[in-house]
C-alpha cells in the first residue's frame, strides 16, 4: 500500500474503523501538534530550559500539516452531514486545530531564529 492510498484510507476510516476514525486521527494530530508548537513556543521564548525550540517547532508543523490534510481529505469523503456518524464534526475541528498548530510552529521557529542571530 502506498503512502497516499493509506492516507485516503485513514481519512476515510476504512481500514482501521468506522467512519469517525479518520476524523479522530486528524483532531488527534492536531491536537498533539497544539501542545508540541506551545511548548516549542515557550522554549523559543526561554521559558522551559529543557529541549530545542527549533525541532519542537517543526514537529508541531509537520503535525499540524498532516492534521489538516486528513481533516480536509475527511471532509471532502464523508457523505452525509453532521450527526450520522461519519466524523463530519470531528474533522470539522480538527482544521483549526491542524492549522493552530502549524501557525504556534511557525511563530516558534521564527522567535528561535531571531534568538539564534548574532548580536
Amino acid at each position: 500500500m502506498k503512502a497516499t492510498e493509506a492516507m485516503v484510507a485513514a481519512a476515510e476510516g476504512g481500514v482501521i474503523g468506522d467512519g469517525r476514525t479518520g476524523a479522530n486521527l486528524a483532531l488527534g494530530a492536531g491536537l498533539v501538534g497544539v501542545a508540541v508548537g506551545w511548548l516549542a513556543l515557550r522554549r523559543a521564548a526561554g521559558r522551559v530550559s529543557t529541549g530545542d525550540a527549533r525541532t519542537g517547532a517543526m514537529a508541531a508543523m509537520v503535525l499540524g500539516l498532516v492534521g489538516t490534510f486528513l481533516a480536509v481529505l475527511h471532509l471532502a469523503t464523508s457523505d452525509g452531514g453532521p450527526g450520522t456518524g461519519n466524523g463530519l464534526v470531528g474533522a470539522v475541528v480538527a482544521v483549526p486545530s491542524g492549522l493552530i498548530a502549524l501557525v504556534l510552529g511557525r511563530r516558534a521557529l521564527t522567535r528561535s531564529r531571531r534568538d539564534a542571530r548574532p548580536g
